[in-house]
């Protein structure tokens, strides 16, 4: 590569898998079925809930990856299951390789794809290490002044001389990881192995990550579900999604992005129609039913009064009937506000209200929000009891707005009450 800052440059990637074609592991399940297909049966060998493939049918799992990393980042790349994060890894690791495009790599790349891999099961830890070593071009030599590190980094000491086929998956982990971090690799690869380990072996591998690329420069590409160890360890996020980049920047925006994906960013609009999937089956006896939901608008500026506009239909008398929206960000496990209305509200037999509430957003940070709406009566000593609930009511998107706060909200750290007008008093007069 001509480019020295440059550790990995991905042109134009795409990966493509005939399903059906490949067997199932055994000469005994590939005979059983192909008899079944022939006799136009059902596949004995398929799991309930797969889906079942035509034969050649072609799945593309990744179409169309452009990538440049330079050298010292620390790229988190994330995206649902099947998003193909693991697809590309294995095709920098040269497990697999691509259908279209190109791959400059700048320095041997070290990878921790599933636990075990790249161990022989029969050979000790010890072994291992060397065996490792020797496969990223490593001279026994050179190995040996560092195995003692990794033993003691990998908390396995007790057990190196034994045969690794006898480890658990954490001491498999544990030992996979110390061998990759200390031996001499430019490119460090992980795909979510971390999450075998107990939490105290992840915190010191996160250090150790941060360490060897603050340090040595190394670049590390991880991929995780654990959005916490994203934060901590990258400085890059890329989300991928149906084999496509669809963000490559900053850390927090990554996991918004990410988080919303997982939401189905298609609940995010202006009118909606309850069926009974959204509502909890233990929360009232059907008595009570919101049937519709209507906003102006679902993306709104911070300080902006909301109108809501509720269709509700109750089947009997019912008296007292008081409502509670339930909003939490969607981009972070944090909880949000609640707003509960003073309006005690009364139905008759079969009636069927219009009700209409107004949702004051000043004192919110900018996130995407879900809101549950909640119906129930105070019975006279204080306990809430739920005549129906919906989940989620509706989404929307706060937006900054115009403001000259020069305090960027941090809603992870801080939450998504943003309290505004604190007066500050100087006593110290001169």
């Amino acid at each position: 590569m001509s480019d020295n800052g440059i550790a990995i440059k991905i042109e134009g990637i795409k990966k493509q898998y005939r399903l059906g074609v490949i067997g199932g592991g055994t000469l005994k399940g590939d005979l059983q079925s192909w008899w079944a297909r022939l006799r136009k049966k059902e596949d004995p060998n398929i799991k309930i809930g797969d889906k079942v493939y035509k034969k050649n049918e072609r799945f593309m799992a990744l179409d169309g990856i452009n990538l440049t990393i330079n050298k010292g980042e620390r790229i988190g790349i994330i995206g649902h299951n099947g998003a193909g994060k693991s697809t590309l890894l294995k095709i920098l690791s040269r497990v697999t390789a691509p259908t279209e495009g190109k791959i400059y790599v700048n320095g041997k790349i070290s990878s921790m794809l599933e636990v075990g891999t790249g161990f022989n099961p029969e050979l000790t830890g010890r072994e291992n290490i060397y065996l490792n070593g020797a496969i990223l071009g490593m001279t026994r030599s050179e190995v040996a002044k560092k195995i003692d590190d990794i033993i003691e980094f990998s908390e396995c000491s007790q057990f190196i001389d034994t045969p690794v086929k006898r480890y658990s998956s954490g001491m498999y982990v544990k030992l996979a990881f110390a061998v990759a971090a200390n031996l001499d690799s430019e490119i460090l690869i992980m795909d979510e192995v971390l999450a075998v380990g107990d939490m105290a072996f992840q915190t010191k591998c996160i250090d150790k990550m941060n360490d060897v690329s603050a340090q040595e420069g190394r670049t590390i590409l991880y991929v995780s579900h654990n959005m916490n160890t994203i934060r901590n360890l990258c400085n890059r996020c890329v989300v991928i999604s149906h084999g496509k980049i669809i963000f490559d920047g900053d850390v927090e925006k990554g996991i918004d992005i990410y988080l919303s994906k997982n939401k189905e960013e298609e609940i995010v609009r202006d009118h909606y129609e309850f069926s009974d999937e959204y509502r909890h089956p233990e929360w009232g006896d059907g008595g009570l039913r919101i049937g519709e939901l209507d906003l102006d608008n679902s993306h709104i500026e911070c300080g902006n009064r909301v109108p809501i506009k509720l269709k509700v239909n109750s089947s009997r008398k019912q008296s007292n009937v008081r409502f509670r929206f339930e909003l939490s960000p969607m981009t972070t496990p944090k909880k949000g506000a609640t707003m509960i209305t003073d309006t005690k509200i009364n139905f008759e037999e079969n009636e069927t209200k219009e009700l209409s509430f107004v949702m004051d957003t000043k004192h919110l940070a900018p996130s995407r929000y879900q809101v549950d709406v909640v119906a129930f009566v105070t019975d006279e000593y204080g306990n809430d009891n739920y005549l129906e609930g919906v989940f989620p009511g509706f989404v929307f998107d706060m937006d900054e707005g115009v403001t000259d706060d020069p305090i960027k909200w941090k809603l992870y750290n801080w939450g998504a009450s943003r309290l505004h007008d604190i007066e500050v008093k100087n006593n110290n007069k001169e």
